[in-house]
């Protein structure tokens, strides 16, 4: 106890001090470098861990054969994943990245202090042995939450906590892909609301020192070696346009099929059938297909790098299809088809990953497919180099599911340094963007909370109708009647109430009717009346009602609907809550807009004074 009251003694004086002497403009910027190392170190920790146990595993494993500890090994990994993430962390760790912008959306971008290190554990173990995910989500959330909970403990608002969220974020991908510029994309791509010059400053170093960390601690190679053997030219780009149409299409076959196998998963409670389903799906798929071991970057790195169809067939290595060349294209296309089942069967079934490294894996196998295709049977006449494809392929898949273009484009440049094909990168990434939004309007991490209304966009009015809570508007002084009253006794009601609704419930308290005071006005003061009506007579059916569930866009556009001023409130088993008054959302509007605009013309004059210093010399 008296640890802890020396520790609390010690951060209140420093911050004491620190508000003396810093400003809170340059603590930012002290707290996002903070963010940047810590980030980088746990970028590089997920990374040997998940290698670690991957090669303990898998190192005597014999390449001409049939290996069953395939089917032993990623039900071992959920099975002890899902157990440490039940008795150690107990909380909910999956689906990182929607997680964030839940928590940007609706709790003030607060993020609990376990997801500092428990996704970091629980990924390695699930992808080590051989869950079919990726390890880029999980480091973003713990990135996230490493800024998140920085801010909170040096006591900053929930604005700055936000910008660290997306520091935090930025920091991850820069730091697990050594991709600096990809890792700011990224952030304000799918994260950030708004850019301004006060926000680009923080996460460029952030995203910079990560990257920094990296280079001094896993060197300054590219992720992917990849070398430019035929140069972009002109002839190809009908062959891009086709393979961005391709890899969209893709995109939405991974996006749909994800979330449909998400909701079956969901049928079930028992943590332990949800387990039995998916390590049965996850082993046998693994065991057919060993590519789908882990993240799939030996397979990237094979179709990147191999140069004829003899390096090609090592892909079905450890496999049934071991030694049938004639198959591989066949091969290849199960595994586009099968590979959406083993990454939701591993999440599915207890396991924590993201799909980061499953949109790389499906983007290079398709654009390899694609330009194998058009190859073996002379589709145009034109040669299409296969390992240039698969690399815009991974730009094209990325940017269709993540809805990320600029992501696709920065990140694959980075990882591969093929800066040698940026205009087809663009090409592929924007037709796959194109593509996908026809069928999907949502990417895979938003559109979850897109069907709940949580989802905080760049649409300024539809964000700001996000951030508003239905609590917040309900008004609830109305006074009760019952169908089965005179008039008498509502006479009384109104006596006593200063409201012209009143709400009719029956005796499980449901809404059957109002009585509006307007049409009774006429009979209200009759007394040779007040026994021979009843409220029942008079009541009216509202136009519309509000369901607690309902997003704030859902209850504006029933006010425009119905031409209301007032609709009343019920739960979902048309329960009486109360009213909410258009005028009171209104004005909660207002106070929103006013606060989020506030924000953004603080940061934008703090970031034309930087801007100004910079260009004159200012201090």
């Amino acid at each position: 106890m008296k640890v802890v009251d020396e520790k609390n003694s010690l951060l209140q004086g420093f911050l004491r001090w620190r508000e003396r002497h810093i400003k809170d403009k340059q603590f930012v910027l002290i707290l996002s470098f903070l963010v940047g190392i810590c980030t980088a170190l746990a970028a590089c920790l997920l990374k040997f861990l998940v290698e670690y146990i991957k090669e303990f595993l898998t190192e005597n494993f014999d390449s001409t054969g049939v290996n069953w500890l395939y089917l032993v090994y990623p039900v071992v990994g959920i099975f002890l994943t899902g157990l440490f993430i039940r008795k150690v962390v107990r909380d909910d760790i999956s689906h990182g990245v929607t997680k964030i912008l839940y928590a940007i959306s609706r709790k003030q971008s607060r993020i609990k202090r376990h997801n500092v290190w428990s996704s970091v554990f629980a990924s390695a173990i699930t992808i080590g042995c051989g869950g079919s995910v990726g390890a880029e989500a999980p480091i973003v959330l713990t990135g996230s939450a490493i800024g998140s909970n920085l801010g909170s403990i040096f006591r900053m608002d929930h604005k700055t906590l936000m910008l660290l969220v997306g520091c935090g974020a930025a920091g991850a991908v820069s730091g697990i892909f050594k991709a600096p510029i990809a890792g700011v994309v990224f952030t304000l791509e799918v994260l950030m609301i708004d850019l301004t010059m006060a926000s680009l400053l923080p996460l460029l170093i952030t995203s910079v020192t990560a990257a920094s960390v990296s280079y001094l601690l896993t060197g300054t190679e590219a992720m992917f070696q990849f070398h430019l053997d035929y140069p972009f030219s002109l002839e190809r780009i009908p062959y891009a346009i086709a393979l961005g149409i391709f890899c969209g299409l893709v995109a939405w076959y991974f996006t749909r099929s994800m979330n449909w196998i998400e909701n079956i998963f969901r049928r079930y409670s028992s943590p332990y059938v949800k387990f039995l389903i998916g390590g049965a799906m996850l082993s046998i798929l693994i065991f057919l297909f060993p590519p789908l071991y882990g993240e799939g970057y030996d397979t990237i790195s094979l179709l990147l790098n191999g140069r004829s169809n003899a390096e090609w067939d090592t892909v079905m290595n450890n496999s049934l299809f071991y030694g049938n060349s004639q198959l591989l294209v066949v091969y290849l296309l199960l595994i586009i088809l099968f590979k959406v089942f083993a990454s939701s069967a591993t999440n599915g079934g207890g396991g924590c990953g993201g799909i980061f490294a499953p949109s790389l894996f499906l983007g290079c196998i398709a654009g390899f497919v694609f330009s194998y295709v058009c190859n073996e049977f002379q589709l145009g006449g034109t040669y299409i180099p296969e390992k240039n494809f698969a690399l815009m392929g991974m730009a094209g898949l990325m940017s269709g599911v993540m809805h990320a273009p600029l992501t696709g484009v920065f990140l694959i440049a980075e990882l591969t340094g093929g800066y040698g094909l940026f205009l087809p990168l663009m090409i592929v990434s924007v037709c796959a963007y194109l593509t996908i939004i026809v069928f999907e309007p949502h990417s895979i991490y938003s559109m979850r909370l897109a069907k709940s209304g949580e989802l905080i966009t760049h649409h300024k009015d539809k964000a700001a109708l996000t951030m508003m809570s239905m609590e917040t508007v309900i008004e609830t002084d109305f006074q009760v009647v019952r169908p089965d009253m005179d008039l008498a006794e509502m006479v009384k009601a109104i006596s006593k109430s200063g409201r012209n609704l009143f709400p009719v419930v029956d005796v499980r308290n449901e809404l059957i009717g109002l009585v509006i005071l307007n049409d009774i006005r006429n009979i209200m003061f009759r007394q040779e009346l007040y026994h021979k009506y009843r409220v029942e007579n008079f009541m009216v059916t509202p136009k519309a009602c509000i369901i607690t569930t309902d997003s704030m866009e859902d209850v504006m556009d029933k006010f425009d609907k119905t031409g209301s001023w007032n609709l009343p409130v019920v739960d979902e088993d048309n329960k009486y809550i109360g009213f909410v008054s258009k005028s009171r959302i209104l004005s909660t509007y207002r106070q929103v807009m006013v606060d989020f605009f506030s924000r953004i013309n603080n940061e934008k004059k703090y970031g034309e004074e930087r801007f100004t210093n910079c260009i004159y010399g200012h201090s």
